[in-house]
């Protein structure tokens, strides 16, 4: 069979073909090979297949986009609580000293 599959390619031309993705990547992504575990890939597959369809590949690079603002996230609103509390002096400070007042009340 395979040799029947192949009569019909014989005589076409491909002395100027081209190696490579016949479609070009978008700009600002890289392919990559990596090794996820078969629950991550089953987790993203079904959610796709419950969406109706799309590419489970961009719903884990949305994922990891998320992960990464979410933590880039915390650590601003962090930094603005400190600055906020610099003035009052160290909050650990003001806190225990709250307790100690509040102990010697008792």
């Amino acid at each position: 069979m395979r040799k029947v599959a192949a009569e019909k390619y014989r005589d076409m031309d491909f002395s100027r073909a081209k190696r490579g993705a016949v479609v070009q990547p978008e700009p600002g992504k890289t392919k990559i090979s990596i090794r996820l575990d078969n629950t991550v890939i089953e987790f993203f597959r079904a959610a796709v297949d419950r969406a109706g369809g799309g590419n489970y590949q961009t719903l884990i690079n949305d994922a990891l986009l998320e992960h990464i603002h979410r933590g880039s996230t915390l650590e601003a609103v962090r930094q603005v609580v400190r600055e906020e509390l610099a003035p009052y002096g160290n909050a650990r400070g003001s806190n225990s000293r709250l307790r100690r007042t509040r102990s010697a009340r008792r």
